[in-house]
């Protein structure tokens, strides 16, 4: 399936603003205590978006949305600035959160919650993620601890999350939590919450090895919130279906907006290889630059049809968590070796904040966690392909 006209025009406007408006910014010096921009400079640069006619450019004007073709079209070019996602109203997990909302919130939600997402006035987090040590839910949403109880015409919600990205400032909360009384023995709800919220307590916002995310990814208490009924995203005891209905597009998302960011790395590594000059002659000349090089554009291209292929799937309506897996798999594995080869070409320049190169190679080492390890994903394939065999077999 090709791009579509409008896709391509979009994604062209994108572009040149990326590269022309916000990579400037890259050396801004309004960041947090961990490195990630500040709100002051990202609502800056969503600000120029707005002027520039390209904020949320993946929602259009009547709210509907680009198909996941194109959106994989126009996102990776938002990519191409670590900060462009977050100018462009792309980034996670606002991008995912109003997917989801789009997907399954009421009209009444919609207008309370998501439109102010669209409109680039607020940011979001979702809350899902448990501390390890407690035996929370991380890649196994079922061990999932945190609770709601039903108490008139509210639920209560008790629990512990980690790693929650963007927490700290976000003004929209998605909370995931198990049910105590559901029916079948309890289910997982998710519910919308205005932040900051008294009995939503920021714990602790560690250092990590990324740094594009506002808000970092904090560790929280959720003390006795009281959540009235009507603000239940969907149905009770549905919550794990609809983290599916968001996390599969999320993943793909994320392979769009690195790719993009990679891109650039290549851009970057390719200039210093041919400018930089070693034994006589330029460093692409020489065989182990140059065949590095090659192979940035082999993975860069196979990422791509990658993207592509499973954006074509969820298109049709029938994209399940097998495709989903397999993309984040290939594409983050191949981000990766991209941008270990980028540092690699450039030396001791590739591991300093000169470039983006340094930071591009650490979110995409973070990435290859993000949205489930590669180690999960190829265990849900593996057990795929033995229940694909034993069906086959009549076992």
């Amino acid at each position: 399936m090709s791009v579509s006209d409008r896709a391509r025009a979009i994604g062209e406007r994108v572009e040149a603003f990326v590269r022309d408006i916000v990579a400037p910014y890259e050396s801004d010096p309004r960041r947090d205590h961990h490195g990630a921009p500040t709100d002051e400079l990202v609502d800056e640069l969503k600000e120029k978006a707005r002027a520039a006619g390209v904020l949320t450019p993946h929602i259009l004007g009547d709210g509907d949305h680009l198909t996941q073709v194109e959106t994989a079209y126009v996102l990776q070019k938002t990519g191409l600035s670590p900060l462009g996602p977050l100018a462009c109203n792309t980034a996670a997990p606002d991008e995912g959160n109003m997917y989801l909302l789009g997907k399954v919130g009421s009209p009444e939600l919609k207008a309370r919650f998501l439109d102010k997402l669209v409109r680039g006035e607020a940011r979001s987090a979702f809350f899902m993620t448990e501390p390890a040590e407690e035996g929370g839910a991380g890649s196994d949403p079922s061990m999932m601890k945190t609770t709601c109880r039903m108490d008139g015409n509210h639920w209560v919600v008790n629990g512990r999350k980690c790693f929650i990205t963007g927490a700290d400032g976000a003004r929209v909360g998605i909370v995931m939590a198990k049910a105590e009384d559901v029916a079948a023995g309890g289910g997982a709800c998710m519910f919308l919450v205005d932040l900051p919220d008294p009995a939503i307590r920021i714990e602790h916002v560690p250092n990590t090895i990324d740094s594009s995310m506002p808000g970092g990814h904090a560790t929280v208490v959720i003390d006795n919130l009281r959540i009235p009924a009507d603000q239940m995203l969907g149905e009770a005891g549905e919550g794990f279906k609809y983290a599916q209905v968001r996390l599969s597009p999320a993943r793909l998302s994320h392979c769009m907006r690195w790719h993009g960011a990679c891109q650039r790395a290549h851009e970057i590594a390719t200039d210093y290889a041919n400018r930089r000059h070693a034994f006589g002659k330029p460093l692409i000349d020489h065989e182990g630059v140059g065949f590095m090089l090659a192979e940035n554009l082999i993975d860069l291209k196979q990422a791509e049809l990658m993207i592509r292929w499973c954006a074509e799937i969820l298109d049709t309506g029938d994209l399940g968590t097998a495709e989903s897996s397999m993309a984040k798999v290939a594409v983050s594995e191949a981000l990766m070796r991209i941008a270990d080869r980028c540092v690699q070409v450039m030396g001791g320049t590739g591991v300093t904040d000169k470039t983006i190169v340094e930071q591009v190679f650490r979110e995409v080492r973070a990435f290859r966690i993000y949205d489930g390890p590669t180690e999960v994903h190829k265990w849900s394939l593996a057990k795929k392909i033995k229940r694909d065999w034993k069906n086959a077999h009549g076992h």
